[in-house]
């Protein structure tokens, strides 16, 4: 085991060997976004009896971060977004700022106006705001600097986070329209220090992470139907690997063992559009003009669809953009895969570097988490599957989390490096063991749903719900 700690510790931070002396989780998911809190463990006392402290906060789905005794978070209160920093050791309001403008972006009906998660370094807080653009404040509340972006059409809402790395605050602004890119402002400022295009990427869930090796330091982002790595330090592409799926892609990679790790699930399989949905479809154009509108789209009109297939957006979809969405589509792959490290080499690497992939087990939300060796995924409906990180091998598959685990699982999994800790929507927090034999160890029901993924800071597991922030600790 310790061996993997001290693995966590070089690859968690993706830029340096020594941890941060103050107990911090700045980011989504934890330092690089990965899910893993180095010397730190989930406590044993968790249910609704067992808070050390549980306190209001507004309706919102971004995670809870924590910079020493400070915890951040978003929500939405009275059709504003607000910052609120809390006492992380008693609860209590320290400050909230309110972001500035009203909500402007169309969201899912199972989404959140606060769903990006909030970035600290201990000097400053960023959040990102799809409706205004990025602001940062110091750590007592007072803003620092305001930087206004365009508000991007993203089908169902925004779900990336802001993510810092090596003096750079980075967001990933994919969307409709031919108008994504990967942006990096300096934290002190916000001035731009480079932007990349992304022209082939639409709407995106994911955040950013960090990938590592001696003087090589690269940005990761999945997005639809590829992921690609960046030069951090000026935001130049190196290489692409297929095998994403064409829409929704949500979970972020994961990084270790010497590769990084990748997963999709949207549609169920990905492929082409069948051509049964197709005559359904066109059968729904009532004045025959050749285009749908949105009240004649029948199945478009879920989750996006019609947004999706409607990529310059004048109200009404063509056969030519329905068959352009159709061969999107067809390019789409879903399941797990590994990528090792490319070196030097650029441009397409997927028939190069794929280490191995699968298709079992394979969540649509969730990102994995990776702990001693294996890649640990949960499904909805409470099933989880392990895999051998460096082999692909099927550890154990679709192991249920109890009588009471199933539902939908939005929160990704974090570990301590020894078990990990599952939240479903259902407000059911799950603590399991998940070596080779799955095992859960403890499971209680909070009575609220949780869509937040939660924060472990040493000893102090911090869960948000829908209503409430909690602290569970020894």
């Amino acid at each position: 085991m310790a061996s993997f700690h001290l693995l966590a510790c070089l690859t968690m931070t993706g830029l340096s060997a020594v941890a941060d002396p103050v107990p911090s989780w700045p980011q989504f998911r934890g330092p690089n976004s990965q899910g893993v809190a180095v010397d730190a463990r989930l406590p044993f006392k968790i249910g609704p009896e067992e808070a050390v402290w549980k306190v209001a906060v507004p309706e919102g789905h971004s995670s809870p971060v924590v910079w020493g005794q400070r915890l951040f978070l978003t929500g939405v209160v009275d059709g504003r977004i607000q910052l609120r920093c809390l006492d992380a050791m008693t609860g209590a309001s320290r400050w909230q700022a309110e972001i500035p403008g009203a909500l402007s972006t169309e969201i899912h009906r199972t989404s959140s106006h606060a769903a990006a998660t909030p970035a600290t370094d201990g000097e400053r807080v960023y959040g990102y705001f799809p409706s205004f653009g990025l602001v940062a404040w110091d750590m007592d509340g007072r803003e620092v600097w305001r930087r206004p972006l365009d508000v991007p059409f993203v089908v169902n809402g925004s779900g990336t986070s802001p993510v810092l790395a090596d003096g750079r605050l980075i967001v990933c602004l994919d969307q409709q329209g031919g108008q994504s890119s990967l942006l990096a402002v300096d934290p002190v400022d916000g001035r731009t220090l480079w932007q990349t295009p992304r022209p082939s990427a639409v709407s995106n869930y994911t955040t950013p992470v960090v990938w590592s090796r001696g003087p090589r330091v690269e940005l990761v982002v999945s997005g639809n139907l590829q992921a690609t790595g960046y030069t951090l330090a000026d935001g130049a592409e190196r290489w692409t690997v297929a095998g994403l799926e064409a829409v929704s892609v949500c979970p972020t990679p994961v990084i270790g063992e010497g590769a990084v790790y990748f997963m999709s699930r949207s549609l169920g399989g990905g492929g082409a559009m069948p051509p049964q949905m197709e005559k359904l479809l066109w059968a729904g154009d009532a004045d025959r003009d050749g285009k749908l509108i949105l009240s004649e789209s029948g199945p478009l009109q879920k989750d996006g669809g019609f947004d999706f297939v409607d990529r310059n957006r004048d109200g009404s979809v063509t056969p030519e953009e329905l068959g352009t969405a159709a061969a999107y589509l067809r390019r789409a792959e879903y399941g797990v895969f590994a990528l090792s490290d490319p070196g030097d080499q650029t441009g397409d690497v997927t028939g190069t570097h794929v280490q191995w992939r699968h298709q079992k087990g394979v969540a649509k939300v969730t990102s994995p988490v990776l702990l001693d060796g294996r890649l640990v995924v949960v499904q909805d409906g409470g099933m989880v599957t392990s895999t051998e990180a460096d082999t692909g091998r099927i550890v154990f598959e679709r192991e249920r989390l109890g009588a009471d685990g199933g539902g939908d699982y939005f929160a990704s999994p974090i570990t301590d490096g020894v078990q990990v800790c599952f939240c479903s929507l259902r407000g059911v927090v799950t603590i399991a063991g998940a070596g080779e034999a799955f095992s859960v160890v403890r499971q209680v029901k909070l009575g609220e749903m949780i869509s937040a993924t939660p924060a472990l800071v040493g000893p102090r597991l911090y869960v948000r719900s829908t209503g409430s922030s909690w602290l569970f600790s020894e």
